[in-house]
């Protein structure tokens, strides 16, 4: 079984970006399992607090995740042309001491869903910059970028549109078979 650590960069209950990352594991090919991580529990990153308590449950419990995972699926929101700050508040805790060890060489693809036209291009380029950082082997083989996301999600978060949802299942199929 190929296992791939999804997360998703928003914390909006009907999140587009929750709602790509739930269909991701719905379409994902046989004998792949997309494992959704939870950030809400993620404080923001303060040295001090990290210096007396240590690594937060939440981000040893992701870290964890990452270090059992073949793959790194990180589905992006796009917020003022670039990467959100949580989502990045997110990667900065668990690439934090031992943790950064997880990111090396772990394959990861980035995609994301945005109510604009350009789906998410931006975030997309800016997470490049942080992902050669940490090491990591990006997958650029694929890109997916799901633009109009009102349009093709309903008022759950949950992707709706078929033609969305298979160029997302060959975006799963062609991450995992590159694991």
């Amino acid at each position: 079984m190929t296992t791939i650590l999804g997360l998703s960069g928003s914390l909006r209950r009907a999140s587009y970006n929750a709602g790509l990352l739930r269909a991701a594991r719905e379409v994902a090919p046989e004998g792949v399992e997309i494992v959704i991580g939870d950030i809400r529990g993620v404080p923001l990153y303060d040295g001090d607090a990290e210096a007396a308590g240590g690594t937060p449950p939440a981000v040893a419990k992701l870290n964890s995740q990452l270090a059992a995972a073949d793959g790194l699926l990180l589905v992006s929101p796009e917020y003022n042309n670039g990467i959100p700050g949580v989502f990045k508040n997110v990667i900065d805790w668990m690439s934090r001491g031992e943790g950064a060890r997880g990111f090396v060489g772990k394959p990861v693809a980035v995609t994301g869903a945005s109510p604009g036209n350009f789906g998410t291009a931006h975030a997309q380029s800016h997470w490049l910059p942080v992902l050669r950082t940490l090491k990591t082997r990006s997958w650029h083989e694929g890109r997916l970028m799901v633009s109009g996301a009102g349009k093709l999600f309903d008022q759950d978060g949950n992707l709706t549109d078929d033609a969305t949802r298979t160029r997302l299942a060959e975006f799963v199929a062609g991450f995992a078979a590159a694991l």
